[in-house]
């Protein structure tokens, strides 16, 4: 039993985009860059997430995403939720045809597992990981990370201009 890589990168994004709320709008390249997952991918899952209500977008420059509503009112699973992924521990994805077409005898252990996790993740809101120490000093590296990548490409940008002087 394992998180999907799309429910684990909304989680991500989400966190990240809460995390610098205070900006304003983000863009999803700035996430891109600091979650290190692809935009087009980002793309992808953002649609759903402004369709289930838990972001907004904004256009124009200075445009990006915004959570609509606080972080205290958006939890992990309806993050999950919204990207069509679930946490199943069944082997059968949850249809009872686990052995031979039928129902296995630990079918009902696994999907009482599987409400217990989705429970788990329902009682924990982006606020309450927000709020983690460790969480807060993740973010610090990855923004220093990125305005580091930053300047490395305006360095790299003008030594290109300045060769091409000479």
């Amino acid at each position: 039993m394992r998180l999907t890589t799309k429910g684990r990168y909304a989680v991500t994004a989400m966190l990240d985009l809460a995390l610098h709320a205070e900006r304003g709008p983000i863009s999803l390249a700035d996430i891109s860059k600091r979650q290190e997952i692809s935009l087009s991918y980002l793309e992808q899952l953002f649609s759903r997430l402004r369709q289930a209500g838990l972001v907004s977008s904004v256009r124009g420059p200075g445009g990006g995403y915004r959570l609509a509503r606080s972080t205290a009112e958006i939890c992990v699973a309806e993050i999950i939720d919204a990207v069509n992924e679930s946490v199943d521990a069944t082997s059968c994805g949850g249809n009872s045809d686990c052995s031979g077409g039928e129902q296995c005898l630990t079918h009902y252990l696994w999907t009482d597992l599987s409400q217990q996790i989705h429970g788990f993740l329902n009682g924990i809101s982006l606020a309450d990981m927000v709020a983690r120490a460790e969480v807060q000093e993740v973010a610090r590296r990855q923004d220093g990370r990125a305005v580091g990548d930053t300047l490395d490409q305006v360095v790299e940008q003008k030594v290109a201009i300045i060769g091409g002087l000479q």
